[in-house]
Formats: C-alpha cells, structure tokens, sequence
C-alpha cells in the first residue's frame, strides 16, 4: 500500500464506521424500538428510538469542541486515536448490549450512551479527518477531500445493501433475533484496522509547521470564538443545500412510493444508484476542483442544484414509473457530486491551520444538526400548508440560494484559483 492509499484509509475508515452505524441505527430504528424502547404505543417506542438519534446530533458540537480543540493543538492524528477509539466502543455495545426483555431498564439506558457516544467521537472525526487529508498534498486537497464523501456514500450503501439482504434471506424471527446486528459487527472489525493504519502514520506535515510557527497564538477554541465566527456562518451556509439535498435524495424515493403508488424496492435501488455514484465520483470531482478553482465550481454546482430540484419532482409526478424514478435518482446523485465532492476541502480552507480542526468541525456539525433536523420538519410543514407535492423542491432551492451567497462571500479566505502545485509529499509510514 503507498503512503497516500494508507493516509486516505486512514482517515476514511473511522468515517466509513461512524456512517455505518449511523445509517444501520435509522434504518432499523423500528427494530430497536420494540427491543430497547418497549412501551403499550408503538408510536411512542418509535418516537423514543428517533429522539436517541436526535440526542447524538445534539452531543455532536460538544465532540467537535472537544476533539476538534485537541486535534489544533496535539494534532490531527492523536485525535483521530480517540475519536475511533471511542467510536469502536459504542459500536461494541450496539451489537452485543442484550435488548429489554434480558436486561430491563438497563438496555435503553446503555443503548441511549452508546448513541451519545457516537455522535460525540463523529463531532471530531469529520473536521479532523477531513484537515488531515488535505493538509497532506497542497495541489491535490480537493481530490483528498473527496474521499471523505466517498466514504459517507460507501458506507451508507453497505449498511443498505447488507440488511436487504439479511431481512430477505433470514426469517422474521431470526432477523429480529440477532440478524439486525450483523451490519454493527461487520462495522466492529473496521476499527482495529483503523487503529492499525492511524497508529502507524504520522501528522500532516502542513500542521506541523504552522504549529511550529504559532507558540504564542492563543488557543485554538479561543481564537475560532473571538475572531472567526464569521467563518463558521460562512461553514454553515456552504454546508445548507448539501445537507438539505440529500434529504431530497432520500425523500424522492418515498414520494414515489407514497404519493404515486410505486412499489417499495424503487427505495432500495435508488440508495444503491445515488450510492454507488458518490462513492466513485467524490473525489474524481473534487480533483477538477484542484484544476479549475473551488470558489466558481461549487458555485455553479448549486446554481445547478437551484434550477433542477424543482424539474425533478415535476419530471416523477408527470411520468410516474420505476424507470424514471431511477433515471431522475441518478441524475440527482450525479448533480450532487458536483458539490459534495470540492466541498470538504473548501469549508477546511475556510479556517487557517492552526485552527482549522476547530472551526470545521463546529461549522460543519451545526449545519448538520440544524439543516439535517430543520429539512424534514419544514418539508412537511410546507406540504401540509400548501398542498403542494413540489414544496420539497422550493425548500432546496431557498438553500441552494444561501449556499450560493456563502460560497462567494468565502471568496474572502479562499482563492477562487486552482490549488498551486504540491510541496509536500503524503505522510510517510512511522512508528
């Protein structure tokens, strides 16, 4: 394995867990309510199952504090150490914490930590992760970021594909047995080989001279607080349609099958197609960003974005059937790459090194945490106000606009010209 194969897996492989369990836990969150939150209304049980998820995007921020704080000032890869530590902990109890008929109260009380601890460790590993890849190559950051994406989409899809194939292979029974935490298992044996890969390699070279440089700077909390909020608003902003529009993606798939009566697998081959197009298109884009500039490239992406979700719903409502859906799913997900892909490396430009783990991981899990919860519940509002299907398509145009106006006020810190050719070489295997 090269030197830069082994940063990319290093910094992806706690990314592709966290996203794994994350994406198993809503998708067998009615599974895990009548196992660890059992009450006489299923609706409540559900409700209690969702909040936990709800509870580990609200302890997000905290872990990117925290771990984000570390990470600017012991470096990128010690704090990658705990967060995939930390990681590896959580996803042990999932899959192994006996459900609520074994262990009463004490199953939806140890399964409520392990969430918690989760969306704590994920608060720093994405700001962390994502400064440690684009700090390793100054000419190809945009390529690097990518793979963070990348690893997002994979690991989503994994989770996905893995329990169609548990629940149509295995009976109600088993599968409500122990066939549900197959997919956290196979999540578990990621992290010794992260742990592996990160111990053995040592920090981006670009934070180490910035630190080197800057002793007598004030801490990196500090700083981001006093002199840089303004960035992490700018964070939030280019961060707005990205998280609005994948909930799109997720949402076109059940629009066809709650509103125009298609049959449930147009869900499962949707995940699969957007999938796969993120996975291998992530970093193909962000490398064009590294030719053409950033700055113009997502910018036009969300233009793109602002003129095609509302022709999208339009193009489904009009010629309802599987094909279409499929065609229009992929075309989504080939419109979103264009985004998703420069996007890690341009919010990590927004901040200077030396605080950049900070300022990311705060912008980027607040945007998460107001944009990933805010979109469902103004979707449907708008629904019900309107009686519009189509609303969902207003709602990512409004965010598309905003990010557009972020995107260019982030002009101001990063350079609209492509990325100058390398200095550095990939971190080299230490000990």
């Amino acid at each position: 394995m090269t030197a830069q194969a082994r940063v990319v897996a290093a910094a992806s492989i706690g990314n592709g867990l966290e996203w794994m369990s994350f994406s198993s836990y809503a998708l067998l969150a009615d599974v895990i309510a009548r196992q660890f939150f059992p009450t006489t209304n299923q609706v409540t049980s559900l409700m209690l199952t969702v909040a936990s998820i709800g509870a580990a995007y609200f302890i997000r921020p905290v872990g990117a504090i925290v771990l984000g704080g570390y990470a600017d000032r012991a470096g990128r890869m010690p704090a990658l150490m705990i967060a995939i530590r930390i990681m590896v902990v959580a996803t042990f109890v999932i899959t192994f914490i006996p459900d609520y008929d074994t262990i009463g109260v004490f199953a939806p009380i140890g399964m409520l930590i392990a969430v918690l601890l989760q969306g704590f460790s994920a608060g720093g590993e994405f700001g962390s992760a994502t400064a440690y890849l684009i700090e390793q190559n100054a000419g190809r950051r945009g390529f690097m970021g990518g793979f963070q994406g990348a690893s997002q989409a994979a690991s989503t899809l994994l989770a996905t594909v893995l329990l169609a194939v548990l629940s149509s292979t295995l009976s109600p029974a088993q599968f409500d047995s122990w066939g549900w935490r197959i997919p956290f298992a196979i999540g578990l044996l990621l992290g010794p080989v992260g742990i592996y890969l990160r111990r053995h390699l040592k920090d981006s070279p670009e934070f180490l001279e910035a630190r080197a440089e800057a002793s007598a700077e004030p801490e990196p909390l500090r700083a981001v607080v006093r002199t840089q909020k303004s960035r992490i608003l700018l964070t939030i902003g280019v961060l707005a349609v990205a998280t609005g529009f994948s909930y799109l993606l997720s949402y076109m798939p059940t629009f066809a099958i709650r509103e125009l009566g298609m049959p449930t697998n147009t869900s499962f081959a949707a995940t699969i197609l957007t999938g796969v197009v993120l996975t291998l298109c992530s970093p193909l884009t962000g490398h064009i960003s590294d030719k053409i500039g950033r700055i113009r490239m997502l910018a036009a992406a969300a233009v793109l974005i602002f003129l095609t979700s509302l022709p999208f719903f339009l193009l489904i409502k009009s010629f309802p059937s599987f094909a279409v859906v499929t065609v229009v799913v992929t075309l989504m997900g080939l419109v979103k790459v264009w985004y998703s892909g420069p996007l890690g490396a341009l919010m990590a430009e927004i901040f200077p090194v030396r605080t950049r783990s900070t300022g990311l991981s705060i912008g980027y899990n607040i945007g998460v945490a107001i944009f990933g919860g805010l979109t469902p519940l103004v979707v449907t509002w708008l629904i019900a106000v309107t009686g519009s299907k189509l609303a969902p398509g207003f709602w990512i145009m409004t965010l598309a606009a905003v990010s557009t106006i972020s995107i260019l006020l982030a002009g101001r810190y990063v350079s609209s010209a492509p990325t100058p050719a390398p200095a550095k070489q990939p971190a080299k295997e230490g000990s």
